[in-house]
Order: structure tokens, then sequence, then C-alpha cells
């Protein structure tokens, strides 16, 4: 069939209904996504942790940067994390409770501005589904006290393609 021989009538994208259908369907998903980020955000702090504080405790003993990542899954600004700079042997820990997350040996400088690893620590991190973007994404908190470090991304380097992309505020580094 020659091209000028279609109607653009009978092609879905000039069709009145099709204008209408697709912004319903649009309207309806953008409505979901508030009620799956508030499902999402909301699972790590569902569960019962080991270390448990009242909000007010939490606050009080953190400093505000590391409450506001720790405990409200905020993002520090990329680039501002001393811990970018650190290259010594040891270990990284979560900055609330002291729990072992990361090794030093796993660090990497993955270009994106936050203190980057391709392996947690057995049983320091775990992960939860966050939809707080408005997509799945898998967040990344600490076993012990279910603080927020980060989120974990499928390009990261070898061995396991994973890049653990934490916030510094969340974590402490104890050499050795």
């Amino acid at each position: 069939m020659h091209p000028a021989a279609i109607d653009e009538r009978s092609l879905p994208m000039t069709d009145p209904l099709f204008g209408r259908r697709r912004f319903l369907t649009l309207l309806g998903a953008s409505a979901a996504v508030p009620v799956l980020a508030a499902c999402g955000a909301t699972s790590a702090n569902a569960k019962a942790y080991p270390v448990a504080f009242t909000r007010a405790q939490w606050r009080a003993r953190l400093n505000p940067a590391a409450f506001h990542i720790l405990r409200e899954a905020g993002t520090e600004v990329p680039g501002s994390s001393p811990l970018l700079g650190e290259h010594r042997r040891g270990t990284f820990v979560c900055a609330a409770d002291g729990n072992a997350c990361f090794s030093s040996t796993t660090k990497f400088d993955s270009g994106t501005g936050w203190p980057s690893f391709w392996a947690p620590l057995p049983r320091g991190v775990a992960t939860s589904t966050d939809w707080s973007a408005g997509m799945p994404r898998t967040e990344v908190h600490c076993t012990r006290c279910g603080g927020h470090l980060g989120h974990v991304f499928d390009d990261g380097p070898r061995p396991t393609g994973k890049r653990y992309c934490m916030n510094g505020a969340a974590l402490a580094f104890r050499p050795g």
C-alpha cells in the first residue's frame, strides 16, 4: 500500500478515544504512585530491629544530616561526603548503631559522587523495594536498626555487577 493511501483517521494516535484512554491510563498510574511510594517507604521501618529508639531519641543521637538520611530516607548532595576520599583499609559501619556494613576492599570509585561498594559484609545490610521515586528501586538498610543507607543498582563492577550507592552521612569509617 502506498503511504498516501493510508487513512490517518484509522491510526490509533489520531483516534480521539485513544487520546482519552491514554490520558486516563496515565492519570490512573500517576494516582497509584503516591500509594506505592507510601508502601515502599515504610517497608524497612515496619520490621522490628534489634536497635530501636523513638524518633526523638534518634534525633538526639544523630547529627541532622545522618538523621535525615537514616531515619527519613533522605539523600546527601553528591560529592559532599568525606568518605569518598577514604582509601584506608577498614570497615564502613552504620552511623546510627556501628553495625559493620561494608569492607574497604569492596569500595570503588563509581563516579556518582557517593561512596560505592560492589558487595556488603555478610548480615550487614538488607534490602527492600522503595517506590519513593515513582518506580521500584532497591533500598539498602542496616540490618540492626533499619536505617536507610542508600540504594543498590545492577551497574557495578565484577565480580558482583552490583553498585551499592551509599550516603556517606549514613556511614562511619573504622580503620583497621
